[in-house]
């Protein structure tokens, strides 16, 4: 089961949001937390920020941006991930800002401002390459805030879900996770289908792909009804042969707003996710030991409570995402063990990146 120990903030934002919380344990014992910093939800103008910890994610220094120099020029959306070999990564989408304020939504098309993929690389955490970019295989834009998964094959695998763009006449399938892979380090990249569902109206959000202990690659993401604007369980696909091919889509059997996973030595995988339209609300984790047909559920509890599912008391459905008043939460396996979750929030006793440590025991429990 699960304890959460200790609560508080990553970062405190004054004003302005703040989104997509990544974290990553470094050799020499540092915690690094990637987020981005905005001026508003909905705000295409996202500034990427690392915050630092040197005592396992307890205390915070204070974050400073990545490439401060392309503020107001880009609209950044990245997650940082590390590597076996010690290399970080900050992997996501790439959407040039036109205008000051501008949105990267569009109600009328049900879209995405039109992006593209990139990736930046470092050794240390302090020094970054420039973001390198690479397009879409197929026509739409890209939702992507999961991680780069660096194999141990050394393959790179990272994936995005399909969205319109603000164009009406660009056609998008939206009903599929397409998974990229990269045998050179980044220099070329090729398209696969992670996920496709049977329903045309289906589509997905907040895709992730991890490798399990045994060299199997899992990947998960929110399933929705696009047209409905209505949730189902949680999805997930496994690959035996490091992202060529896929299972057939399965259920979790967790209805949860978001996804991100993170891989555990003893060969289970653990999905963080929101759950914003029943009680308990807040932050959820589970731990299961999948098969291609059976998410194989182990562990299934709330780690953190929200005092406050919306802003404005909205419904919490997919359709009032601007209002939402936590999300993006993500899970870290530190080193003596225990676990670290952040996610954004906006709640009465504080907004920015919070962050929950939480000790595993070996008893299971499913609430």
């Amino acid at each position: 089961m699960f304890v959460t120990t200790e609560q508080g903030f990553v970062f405190r934002a004054i004003s302005g949001a703040t989104a997509g919380p990544r974290c990553a344990a470094l050799a020499d014992g540092r915690v690094l937390c990637s987020f981005m910093a905005q001026s508003k939800l909905g705000v295409n103008d996202f500034v990427p920020m690392i915050a630092e910890s040197r005592d396992l994610g307890r205390t915070w220094s204070g974050a400073r941006p990545v490439w401060p120099e392309l503020a107001g020029h880009y609209s950044l959306f990245c997650s940082i991930s590390g590597s076996p070999s010690g290399e970080l990564f900050l992997y996501g989408s790439r959407t040039r800002i036109d205008a000051p304020g501008e949105s990267f939504w569009s109600d009328a098309t049900q879209g995405l401002k039109a992006n593209d993929l990139f990736i930046a690389r470092s050794q240390d955490g302090d020094r970054w390459t420039e973001p390198a970019s690479f397009r879409l295989p197929e026509p739409g834009a890209a939702e992507c805030p999961g991680a780069l998964c660096v194999t141990r094959s050394g393959r790179w695998v990272c994936c995005y879900s399909p969205y319109n763009t603000f164009d009406p006449d660009v056609r998008v399938k939206r009903d599929r996770v397409v998974a990229m892979l990269s045998d050179d380090c980044g220099l070329t990249w090729r398209g696969r289908r992670m996920m496709d569902f049977a329903n045309p109206d289906d589509g997905a959000a907040e895709a992730w792909v991890v490798e399990l202990a045994d060299g199997r690659l899992f990947g998960a993401c929110w399933h929705m009804n696009v047209r409905a604007g209505s949730d189902y369980e949680n999805a997930f696909v496994i690959s035996n042969d490091v992202g060529e091919t896929w299972s057939p889509v399965a259920s979790t059997g967790i209805r949860g707003q978001s996804v991100a996973l993170a891989p555990l030595p003893d060969g289970r995988v653990l999905m963080v996710y929101n759950q914003r339209k029943a009680d308990p609300r807040g932050v959820w984790l589970a731990a299961a030991t999948p098969s291609a047909a059976d998410f194989g559920l182990q562990a299934n509890r709330i780690v953190w409570r929200a005092e406050n599912s919306t802003q404005s008391g909205t419904s919490g459905e997919h359709a009032t995402w601007t209002d939402f008043a936590f999300g993006e939460p993500s899970v870290t396996l530190l080193p003596d063990g225990s676990l670290l979750l952040v996610f954004w929030c906006a709640q009465p006793s504080g907004s920015g990146i919070g962050f929950a440590r939480v000790t595993m025991e070996s008893s299971s429990m499913v609430d």
